[in-house]
């Protein structure tokens, strides 16, 4: 006969949940990359120009699984900010190492929301997915215009920075507008005709506008800080790839507001096609060439025992960028050097992916990643 053991005092029950609670405390918006790289991989499986068999079926299974994961998440980042403020306050945003990573909860919600756009409709309809990526873009822009204000605001008046301590992870909040820009166009056939179409549209330009500026001036005090600053640590080398970020996320915006201008903006279709053109192929190729180094440099840290960190997801969402804007590429010029690009990068987009998440799930399960109150 099985023996159950019998229920816990409810003293004990009282007092596990704050225990549980407190491996919540260095729970910060990093953890959104996990949501944001998850999403890529299944928006990238859209984008890709080539079918492939059961590859739609995987990018639903994905995206199922970004929408939850946001999900999980947001209620954890929520139960972080009520339990833990003064943590929130002091360790998260008052730093400037982890101020930058609020960047990460908008990407979430636009690449979940742009996901609902593609993959809803087959399960909850078009209506609903058009509602919630309706939703979760207008939530994740207005959230992203903020952090791109906030975090440099207080970089400039209250973060004490050195001068040579530019890095990488310096330009999530600022490229975070530009998956706005990037994602807002696929909106355009749902909204009425008119100054709704217009007004997205050069909205969408304004935001790529002001991300790339901005990513134009952080970019040198990076590259300063690479060769001839303090050396990166080892855990850092993955957030090289964040410089992929907004060179593949601003070429997949150009085009995507191109193949949406003649339904918005006719008189201006052919010039935005053309800019698609002369903008995507160069900065496509300084992506490639940043992509060779960045992991040249990682397999180096790698060969040198580089340990597994939550940065490894720098790994995920800046590739599923370029995955998205070589095949945006492909699909407009039609060339098949541009298609086997886009999947490559796809390849391994996928590998990154499954090898992040892996370890991420050990690191939980183990408490190696939020560990349990001494």
């Amino acid at each position: 006969m099985a023996i159950t053991a019998p229920p816990a005092p409810p003293a004990v029950r009282a007092a596990a949940a704050p225990l549980r609670l407190e491996r919540l405390r260095t729970l910060g918006p990093n953890w959104y990359a996990c949501v944001m790289g998850t999403a890529i991989v299944a928006n990238g499986a859209a984008a890709l120009p080539v079918p492939v068999p059961g590859l739609r079926a995987f990018g639903l299974a994905v995206w199922a699984s970004s929408f939850l994961l946001l999900l999980v998440v947001a209620a954890a980042r929520l139960a972080h900010l009520v339990v833990h403020r003064d943590e929130a306050r002091v360790r998260l945003l008052d730093d400037p190492a982890t101020a930058v990573f609020y960047g990460c909860p908008p990407m979430a919600m636009l690449a979940v929301g742009h996901g609902t756009l593609l993959y809803g409709p087959d399960v909850i309809g078009t209506t609903a997915a058009v509602w919630t990526d309706l939703v979760l873009w207008t939530a994740g822009t207005f959230t992203s215009l903020a952090v791109a204000f906030g975090i440099p605001y207080l970089m400039i008046t209250r973060h004490a920075v050195r001068r040579d301590g530019a890095d990488p992870t310096w330009l999530l909040p600022v490229v975070a507008p530009m998956v706005a820009a990037a994602t807002g166009p696929a909106l355009i056939p749902h909204l009425p005709t008119g100054e709704p179409r217009e007004l997205m549209v050069y909205a969408c330009y304004a935001m790529f506008g002001g991300s790339l500026l901005a990513t134009l001036t952080v970019l040198p005090g990076v590259w300063s800080r690479l060769v001839g600053g303090r050396p990166l640590a080892p855990a850092l080398a993955p957030t090289l790839f964040l410089v992929l970020g907004p060179l593949g996320q601003s070429t997949t915006a150009v085009n995507q507001l191109a193949a949406a201008a003649p339904a918005a903006t006719p008189g201006h279709a052919a010039a935005m096609e053309a800019f698609a053109v002369l903008y995507g192929v160069p900065v496509m190729g300084f992506a490639l060439l940043w992509l060779a180094i960045a992991a040249a440099v990682s397999l180096r840290a790698l060969r040198g025992g580089m340990p597994f960190a939550m940065t490894w997801w720098a790994y995920t969402f800046p590739t599923g960028t370029c995955v998205t804007g070589a095949a945006a590429l492909a699909g407009r010029l039609h060339l098949g050097a541009l298609t086997v690009t886009a999947v490559a990068l796809y390849v391994l987009l996928v590998t990154a992916w499954a090898v992040a998440a892996t370890r991420t799930l050990r690191g939980v399960a183990s408490g190696s990643l939020l560990p349990s109150p001494a």
